[in-house]
């Protein structure tokens, strides 16, 4: 007798197997929308319809620059960001209905960045549940997800199936 995979495990998988449709050189995202059990839709990073994507083009990075203050020290956290992508959980909201998102799950292979935490904030969602963490906006978009009582959660233990899995480049 077989062992069934548990519910998080399972939508996790549809996630890092949406990824794989990425043509992104940075790093690989999916996204999927689940209403209970019932999966809704399912998104990857890329450039929009028609366009050439970053392994045609190359990455279009974008540099910006925030000043932390962590134990009364101010630091300037340098961060790149490819502007050709619209980035998974923003195509998962163009792609899904405010009807099916509101009280559902969004299950991402990676904790969004601080727009996506944004717009997941707003979009109707009541859960996040991520693998990879993104440490750049980690705590700002945990304290924006608690002030929204949005449950955010990872799920560190969490093994992606075989070939699923890219290498991250920062």
């Amino acid at each position: 007798m077989s062992r069934r995979k548990d519910w998080d495990t399972y939508f996790m998988d549809i996630a890092y197997m949406a990824s794989t449709r990425s043509q992104c050189l940075r790093r690989h995202v999916g996204a999927v929308l689940v209403q209970g059990k019932k999966l809704l839709g399912t998104a990857y990073n890329g450039a929009p319809m028609g366009v050439p994507d970053c392994y045609e083009a190359g990455c279009m990075l974008a540099e910006d620059y925030e000043v932390r203050i962590e134990n009364g020290q101010e630091s300037v956290i340098k961060k790149q960001r490819c502007i050709r992508t619209i980035h998974a959980e923003q195509n998962l909201l163009l792609f899904t209905d405010r009807i099916d998102r509101e009280g559902s799950s969004v299950y991402v292979t990676d904790q969004p960045c601080w727009t996506c935490a944004n717009m997941l904030a707003n979009s109707g969602v009541k859960e996040i549940v991520y693998h990879r963490p993104y440490p750049k906006d980690s705590e700002k978009v945990s304290l924006l997800m608690q002030t929204r009582g949005i449950i955010f959660r990872p799920i560190p233990s969490y093994e992606p199936p075989p070939n699923t899995l890219t290498e991250i480049i920062n």
